[in-house]
């Protein structure tokens, strides 16, 4: 991520400098207004991970570019956007992103427990925290200036948060990322600021839930400090303890005692973060220094605590910002960010003294990202948005757009910048949440055509350690904004491999989150009512596939493997076995039964164990194999085994025996019957008395990620669908069966509902990729969102599982109404 700095105004916890009027008229969308003039060419300077060099970027703009003096598009109309839903979804992000021992209060039901051993190489319990973007890597500076922004929404925005009910979730998550600060500041001097090495992280792709890497921990202290994060962590407990204020006060002076001693701690021992923690210098450098912070945690603990002398050394400290090359005006082209909080600054004092210095710096500001300063602005794209920087553009506009927000609530004597600064704003948020031209949300999970791939491991779902496999996410990662455009050319591709323009990341949602929440409080909405539904997975997320490798007539060896997908959380099995259910012919006892293993790549194999009467099992043990889903050799165990017989031997009436796949040398498939167990629980498979493991209970569907109404399927005509259906796996009492329905015709199906009657007494018990109801004999299944659409030519899947014994392939299919063969 790039460079932001944050800054606060008003003293009193509820927006203090807000004026009575914030109902504003609103104003037509449209996509561009400017005079064509001499627009910039931008150089991209070098950059290492998510920040252009301050030197590079005052370089380039110092090249006496021109741009269209002219006004930012106007904002769009409002409500242009459910802004209600917005706040709700963007605000659920940050559940998605936490790390260590989950809370009651999460909502995210593919996330479960993790880095749970955070902190044990340096003695210390550091589980906690907020995952930085689409890795796993906790990066302490982001973290707190990520927090920072958020409770500076919920200070000054408190009304919206509770009219829209998302002032708990604000709270929850505020708590949760406060208590690993709190952590990770184990005594005044020693704040830990990263764990989890960047390289290491990196080079695996898989869930969170099952890291397979070393996770180092990193502090600053007196011998090598950073002023930067602990004064950045300062802000952070200070303005959070105001959302606490009324409601937990012991909890908020506890953090104003830590973000005191934070701040003495940046303030007595100089330096860079990123010169100790040198690992963060290749993806979170200090660019800027640390005086910013210096100013930004004198802010706000003078909020938090109505202290002056914490007032008067962000004041005394301000000299010491950053100014324009060769010149004493204060830096103006740039925004607020992880890495600079001037900006914040010029915002927070203006607010706070009235003094006409900080009212210049913030409207220089300001005016630089909407009319122009001295024949320069910030690139616009033909479309209306704000491009600063190639990575994570959207970040950068938003998070320019809350403090402009912000700043025009309290500004008076001039009521055109008033305006210009809020439709700005406005104009910047609804680019995000769709007014564009490709009319499409930069939203997951709202509004039209939303990204569906975003950089992100544990969202994405992959099993084998390949960022391209699975093609689909498996989760909706619901409210992440994604980086957006790299150039102001309005241009953007949903790829999931390209981390410039689509990872999301803690601090791209942070400032956008306020800023919703802002114009939620003056053009309304609505939040969902039954958001988040569960998701439902994909197909079995645990399983056995076996074939038989030979057979004779006195034994069978079975090629099996112990596979391991799961998503819902992910999760590792390591206390895994597999039983192999025969039968024994009359005459011929235990004893006579004997068993090898060619390949095994799980443990001892032993029985057999009586089941039921003439029912045994073999069990082959795989304790000492961790299966996860975190790569090509981890995700599945292979075993081939062989089961003897000194007497007679008939593997037709084996309950375990394939039911497919029984040629030497087939690829194994699904074995229903092959039982996996994780210690004593059964993990997959049924047992000869037909009793399968306890089915996950049919969550209802994930639902469209936009609230307007679903658009009527177009009907295909007559003959222009066709349907297969294939169990694919059954054994007494239950069974699996996948369908495909495909566009014959001419032209795409736009949401589908297939209908269809079973020929016995099949019930559905479960089901993915499709929402399944059955009255009777008679099954409907609709889309899901990602599978709405079927192309012309192209087909869709899903399938299900049921109970009772299959009685051949329904007849009769239609699809929306309409035969379909």
């Amino acid at each position: 991520m790039p460079p932001p700095y944050p800054r606060t105004p008003a003293p009193p916890w509820p927006g203090a400098h807000r004026p009575p009027d914030r109902t504003r008229r609103p104003l037509p969308s449209t996509y561009g207004r400017t005079i064509p003039l001499r627009v910039p060419t931008w150089l991209n300077p070098r950059r290492t991970r998510r920040r252009t060099t301050a030197s590079a970027v005052a370089a380039t703009v110092a090249a006496g570019l021109l741009v269209p003096l002219s006004l930012p598009t106007p904002a769009a109309a409002a409500p242009a956007f459910n802004y209600g839903e917005a706040l709700q979804k963007s605000l659920s992000f940050y559940e998605a992103q936490q790390s260590g021992k989950l809370p009651d209060t999460n909502r995210v039901d593919w996330r479960g427990d993790s880095g749970l051993n955070d902190g044990k190489d340096v003695g210390l319990d550091l589980t906690g925290g907020w995952y930085d973007a689409g890795d796993h890597v906790k990066f302490g500076l982001p973290m707190a200036f990520s927090a920072t922004m958020l409770a500076w929404g919920g200070v000054e925005e408190k009304a919206a948060y509770t009219s829209s009910g998302q002032l708990p979730h604000l709270k929850n998550n505020l708590r949760f990322v406060n208590d690993y600060f709190l952590k990770a500041h184990p005594s005044p001097n020693v704040l830990y600021g990263q764990v989890g090495n960047g390289a290491d992280d990196h080079k695996w792709w898989g869930p969170a839930e099952v890291m397979p890497m070393a996770r180092p921990a990193y502090k600053i202290d007196a011998s090598c400090p950073g002023s930067d994060l602990a004064g950045q962590t300062a802000a952070a407990m200070a303005s959070s303890s105001m959302v606490f204020a009324d409601s937990d006060p012991a909890y908020a002076a506890k953090l104003v005692t830590h973000a005191k001693q934070l701040y003495a701690f940046a303030d007595t021992y100089r330096g860079k973060y990123s010169d100790c923690i040198t690992d963060a210098k290749s993806y979170y450098n200090s660019w800027s220094g640390y005086h910013d912070e210096l100013v930004w945690g004198g802010i706000w603990l003078h909020k938090a605590t109505g202290d002056a002398a914490y007032l008067a050394k962000a004041e005394s400290y301000y000299d010491n910002l950053s100014t324009e090359p060769q010149s004493t005006t204060r830096s103006y082209r740039w925004t607020l960010s992880w890495d600079d909080s001037s900006y914040g600054a010029y915002v927070m004092l203006a607010q706070l003294t009235g003094k006409q210095k900080y009212v210049d710096d913030a409207n220089r500001w300001l005016d630089w990202w909407t009319v122009g300063v001295g024949g320069h602005r910030v690139r616009y794209s033909p479309g209306g948005q704000a491009v600063l920087d190639s990575w994570g553009s959207l970040r950068y506009a938003a998070n320019t757009a809350f403090a402009a927000l912000q700043y025009s609530d309290w500004l008076t004597g001039d009521s055109e910048r008033k305006t210009r600064y809020h439709d700005f704003a406005v104009r910047q948020i609804n680019y995000a949440l769709g007014d564009n031209p490709r009319k499409a949300s930069y939203v997951v999970g709202f509004g039209t055509n939303p990204p569906t791939k975003p950089h992100h491991r544990t969202a994405h779902g992959s099993w084998t350690d390949q960022i391209n496999s699975p093609v689909e996410s498996r989760h909706t990662l619901y409210g992440a904004l994604v980086g957006g455009p790299s150039a102001p050319d309005d241009t953007y591709t949903d790829d999931r491999s390209n981390y410039v323009n689509n990872e999301v990341a803690t601090d791209y949602n942070a400032a956008f989150t306020g800023a919703l929440a802002r114009l939620y409080g003056e053009y309304g909405g609505s939040t969902l009512a039954d958001f988040p539904r569960p998701e439902q997975p994909d197909g079995p997320e645990i399983s056995v596939q076996a074939s038989v490798n030979a057979t004779g007539p006195g034994f069978t060896e079975i090629k099996a493997y112990l596979v391991n997908k799961s998503a819902w959380p992910a999760r590792a099995l390591t206390d895994a076995s597999l039983r192999y259910y025969f039968t024994l012919e009359p005459g011929v006892t235990p004893d006579q039964i004997s068993y090898t293993t060619n390949y095994n790549q799980c443990g001892k194999v032993s029985g057999p164990t009586q089941y039921k009467n003439d029912v045994y099992y073999v069990t082959v043990d795989c304790s000492d194999a961790t299966i996860a889903p975190a790569g090509q050799s981890a995700y599945r165990k292979e075993v081939q085994f062989r089961i003897s017989s000194a007497g007679a031997w008939n593997p037709a009436n084996d309950w375990s025996y394939p039911s497919s796949a029984t040629t030497p040398g087939t690829t194994p498939v699904d074995a229903p019957n092959i039982v996996l167990m994780e210690g004593t629980a059964k993990q997959w498979g049924a047992t000869p008395d037909g009793t399968a493991p306890t089915p996950t209970p049919t969550p209802t569907p994930t639902p469209t990620p936009t609230p307007t109404p679903t658009p009527t399927p177009t009907p295909p005509p007559t003959g222009s669908c066709a349907v297969t259906y294939k169990v694919t796996a059954s054994w007494g009492g239950g069974f699996t069966t996948d369908l495909a329905v495909k566009s014959t015709g001419a032209t795409a199906i736009d949401g589908w509902k297939l209908g269809f009657a079973f020929k016995g007494a099949e019930k559905v018990t479960s089901h993915w990729n499709a929402t399944i109801s059955q009255s009777g004999a008679d099954v409907t299944a609709i889309n899901v969102a990602h599978n709405a659409a079927i192309p012309a030519g192209a087909a869709v899947s899903f399938g299900f599982q049921g109970s009772g014994v299959p009685a051949g392939a329904p007849t009769g299919f239609t699809l929306n109404g309409k035969d379909c063969a």
